[in-house]
């Protein structure tokens, strides 16, 4: 067995992540790693910090806010400094959680560029890179995908969009004009935002090597969480019906199983971007494997990241 070492996760405070976190927590001492929890300062990332101490975790608190490249690239370099202190044991895996749906596409990040795309591509493209080099093997990063991309059963259902692809660049600028796109524009950015993860995990794979494992997870539809909090209430009501279906995925369920997949020896093989759904490995729909459309969003991000770099004081 690998010598857990260190995972660093984003997003860390509610819902997903935090259930990931607890189980980590909760493992035995000898199967248990140190956790570097990056999310935005506060009493929630205090707390869920704090909980994770009490079950033995030796733990850091990394304030930052996802939407501000600025503060990735803080937090990235803090990260370097408690791996050089030895304060922490060796980075082996990288939990890419955090996410977010904004209601409104005109709505910009600090950067400059689209909310969803921002937070839940770029942010995690720079962190990423700017650790690739902190990370020791047999090391993992794992993703966090959605089957939005292509709407399935359930999620049509509820009227959720598919992704419709453009070029990276149009993708991360915001939406024009005085009156609100509206849910459906929301839904197919965050579907967009997702399909990108999967193209970026391909090619992220390609470039790292052998030594680091990309893997995606998938944890199920979870209705009633934090990510539709700016969806109309009608939605909002149904979804929290359905979240009581027996079955029906939840933060609870699926935490677990997304420290499974940055933690256990069973997982250990997966790479190349494979798409694990739950506790099964699922092939992904053509279009969410596409080697043109993943190196050109791989040139795109380095774009928009140096950007976004050179434009900060």
């Amino acid at each position: 067995m690998t010598e857990p070492g260190t995972v660093l996760i984003t997003g860390p405070t509610r819902n997903l992540g935090r259930h990931a976190v607890l189980a980590m927590a909760r493992r035995p001492a000898g199967r248990r790693p140190d956790l570097l929890l990056v999310g935005r300062a506060g009493p929630d990332l205090t707390a869920v910090a704090d909980e994770a101490r009490a079950h033995g975790a030796v733990v850091h608190e990394i304030g930052c806010d996802l939407s501000r490249l600025a503060d990735v690239r803080a937090a990235a370099a803090t990260v370097r400094a408690l791996l050089t202190a030895g304060a922490v044991r060796p980075l082996r895996a990288l939990v890419a959680n955090a996410g977010a749906m904004s209601a409104d596409t005109r709505r910009a990040s600090s950067d400059g560029y689209e909310m969803t795309f921002a937070v839940n591509h770029l942010a995690h493209a720079q962190l990423i890179g700017d650790l690739l080099g902190s990370f020791t093997t047999p090391a993992r990063v794992v993703l966090l995908g959605s089957n939005t991309y292509h709407a399935n059963f359930w999620r049509r259902l509820l009227g959720v969009p598919e992704a419709e692809w453009a070029d990276p660049v149009e993708l991360a600028r915001p939406a024009a004009g005085e009156r609100a796109p509206g849910m459906t524009a929301s839904g197919v950015a965050y579907s967009n935002a997702k399909l990108a993860i999967l193209y970026y995990a391909h090619e992220l794979q390609r470039r790292v090597g052998d030594g680091i494992n990309v893997s995606v997870f998938e944890p199920g539809w979870m209705p009633g969480t934090a990510l539709g909090r700016g969806a109309p209430r009608a939605f909002r009501v149904m979804s929290r019906v359905l979240g009581r279906v027996p079955g029906v995925s939840t933060p609870r369920r699926s935490g677990p199983l997304l420290a499974a997949l940055a933690l256990d020896d069973r997982w250990a093989h997966l790479r190349e971007g494979a798409f694990v759904v739950k506790t099964r490995p699922a092939e992904v729909r053509p279009v969410a494997c596409d080697p043109g459309r993943e190196r050109r969003l791989w040139e795109a991000t380095a774009e928009l990241l140096e950007r976004a770099g050179t434009s900060k004081a």
